[in-house]
């Protein structure tokens, strides 16, 4: 979430397994490069982010978290980001709801 919120998707493209899938209210990516390009497309979109965590829950190897986030100091959202790691460590699903 720090390398979001600072648009640093060379830092991403590090956390990503090669079959990444994103599924949002608006989307469905499969691959990195899918999924790095729909990023590359909110960074774009976004002069600015800040995203405050209110509250994760984990186990094993998924996790949640309770985000606000603020898109260029006017746009705010309510998100829960739903992510799941691989057996290497990488994020291999993230499924984002709107709410």
């Amino acid at each position: 979430l720090k390398a979001y919120e600072a648009k640093d998707l060379r830092v991403i493209e590090t956390l990503l397994a090669d079959a990444v899938r994103l599924q949002d209210w608006n989307l469905i990516a499969v691959g990195k490069a899918a999924v790095l390009a729909e990023t590359q497309k909110n960074f774009d979109d976004a002069r600015q982010l800040q995203i405050e965590i209110l509250r994760v829950y984990g186990a094993g190897r998924h996790a949640a978290a309770e985000l606000r986030i603020v898109v260029n100091e006017t746009i705010e959202l309510n998100v829960v980001d739903v992510i799941s790691l691989d057996e290497q460590g990488k994020v291999d699903t993230i499924r984002a709801y709107k709410g």
